[in-house]
């Protein structure tokens, strides 16, 4: 497989998973590092970076939602939205870090925009939370945990 195929299937896999559709990309992360030589590096660097990205898509939407959320085809439903935005405004912006857990994580993201999150502290709590767990994949697929 190409280099080109085989990062930009990982970007599209974790840049999905980021968002509210239904995808996974530990798996294609966890795959790729078994087999590849050298390229770890690379390729938690493109997990992590199509991964965070595809949140900044939630809190677009999430920055649009009162406009939106009334339409047929946005992507949360009333309660969802605002059982996440219940959760936000608890526990705050450093629920940010809980953005790579499943269920939970993308509505935050979508509830951090529709709350008006500073973008940069955003970015940066949601970085910190989902390299982390790639990086923590990476170390159960090397026998590190």
């Amino acid at each position: 497989m190409s280099e080109l195929a085989v990062y930009g299937g990982l970007f599209l896999s974790a840049f999905l998973a980021a968002t509210l559709l239904p995808a996974q990309s530990e798996l294609v992360l966890a795959g790729l590092l078994a087999s590849q030589d050298g390229a770890a590096f690379w390729l938690l660097c493109v997990a992590s970076f199509g991964n965070v990205l595809g949140a900044c898509l939630n809190y677009g939407l999430g920055r649009g939602a009162n406009a939106l959320r009334d339409r047929r085809w946005f992507p949360l439903s009333q309660p969802a939205l605002a059982r996440a935005e219940g959760w936000y405004r608890r526990y705050g912006r450093y629920s940010l870090l809980l953005s790579w857990a499943p269920v939970v994580g993308d509505p935050l993201t979508l509830a951090a925009g529709a709350l008006r999150e500073n973008i940069w502290v955003f970015l940066g709590l949601v970085t910190l939370a989902k390299t982390g767990r790639y990086l923590t994949v990476a170390a159960l697929v090397w026998g590190w945990l």
